[in-house]
């Protein structure tokens, strides 16, 4: 059944990204979009699974190991500040918009900081690929969303911790889980500057096929895998590392040039098309209002938060509107964070799926306006 639903995903994602880019639009946009046509919401040719989730994993996980390939980390510290205002800014307006209003519709004080801080995540991989195929990644302005981005992820799921360790009782240690944190990012650059180049040199010389992308491969998943399980830290983040390490080696040419096919082909459409399996139009109708206001909400607070904070970092009004654009996409971060609520009591049953569209919608908007703001500075399209 699964090698059918592979024929289905990969077809399905060519042909709906092929007429987006024939309509203008990033053909990101219309592979979340297909994802929902033929995911159980509409169609139900595609449903979740498993071994879908896995591939799902891993397209995003490669697909954030080439933004580190193709990051310079001189202009990634260059644009530190940059990074800094904006995180914070994108994240303290969206708790501060979210707040209020889930009091309003009635959510309990717990239940209101859940979603506030749900909603104060960010998602760069869906930015991360229409900036590549708009030919604005290589910029300052990428390079600031980018490490804007990963400073969200730390500082919401800090948050998130600390939160339901009050909230639902859990016993966390609020320093043990900062010093994990803080200690896994020490690791990180050991890894980075001693581990990663020897490791590969040693590995390029293995007399067996593709002993070079084998070797890249491994210390990408191998990070991406103990950020996640021994610190709490996603799976993105240690790729993206990996590939910024990668890509200051001698080898980041040929490991670009063989994972890229290996990502866009196969394991990439598998991840926008996820994000669509979790749609449903069930009940809808009765919390309506509550989609609309949040979806406004979160399209906004983290337009406006994270645009004011480029600002203030000397960004001009269009570059800065650019990154707050490209900060909106909540996508599997607040996908998984609202899973967690459900299960926890912290999000109710009645507003799930209601917040899963919201966090759909802001990863459809993104795409369109990034395109929009900053324009396209290439022809060719992917």
């Amino acid at each position: 059944m699964f090698i059918f639903q592979i024929v289905i995903v990969l077809l399905a994602t060519k042909i709906a990204g092929h007429f987006t880019v024939r309509l203008g639009q990033p053909s990101v946009l219309g592979k979340i979009l297909i994802g929902i046509i033929i995911g159980p919401a509409m169609l139900g040719w595609i449903v979740d699974s498993e071994i879908m989730q896995t591939f799902s994993q891993i397209g995003v996980i490669l697909l954030m190991f080439l933004a580190g390939l193709e990051t310079d980390l001189e202009d990634l510290n260059a644009n530190m500040k940059g990074a800094i205002f904006v995180a914070i800014g994108g994240v303290i307006l969206p708790i501060a918009m979210s707040y209020p209003l889930a009091l309003a519709f009635g959510l309990t004080q717990g239940q209101a900081i859940f979603v506030g801080l749900t909603l104060a995540a960010t998602s760069v991989s869906i930015s991360v690929q229409t900036l590549s195929e708009i030919g604005w990644l290589k910029s300052k302005e990428g390079s600031a969303l980018l490490g804007a981005a990963v400073l969200d992820d730390i500082i919401v799921v800090v948050l998130i911790a600390i939160a339901m360790s009050f909230l639902v009782g859990d016993d966390v240690s609020i320093p043990a889980l900062i010093g994990g944190k803080v200690f896994f990012f020490i690791l990180l650059f050991v890894v980075m500057k001693w581990v990663i180049p020897p490791f590969l040199k040693a590995f390029s010389r293995l007399r067996v096929t593709e002993s070079l992308l084998s070797g890249a491969l491994i210390a990408c998943f191998a990070l991406a895998y103990v950020g996640e399980h021994y610190f709490g830290i996603a799976t993105i983040i240690g790729a993206f590392f990996i590939g910024i390490a990668i890509g200051r080696t001698p080898f980041k040419e040929t490991v670009e040039h063989k994972v890229e096919p290996i990502a866009s082909s196969l394991f990439v459409p598998f991840f926008f098309v996820s994000i669509g399996l979790s749609v449903t139009f069930a009940g809808i109708t009765e919390n309506i209002w509550f989609l609309v206001v949040f979806s406004i909400v979160a399209i906004i607070s983290k337009l406006i938060g994270s645009g004011i904070g480029a600002k203030l970092a000397g960004f001009s009004w269009k570059s800065s509107t650019g990154i707050g654009a490209g900060m909106i996409s909540r996508g599997e971060v607040a996908l998984i964070l609202a899973g967690m609520g459900l299960s926890s009591g912290l999000l109710p049953a009645e507003d799930y799926t209601p917040m899963v569209i919201v966090i759909i919608i802001t990863t459809l908007v993104t795409p369109p306006m990034l395109k929009g703001i900053f324009g396209d500075r290439t022809h060719y399209q992917k």
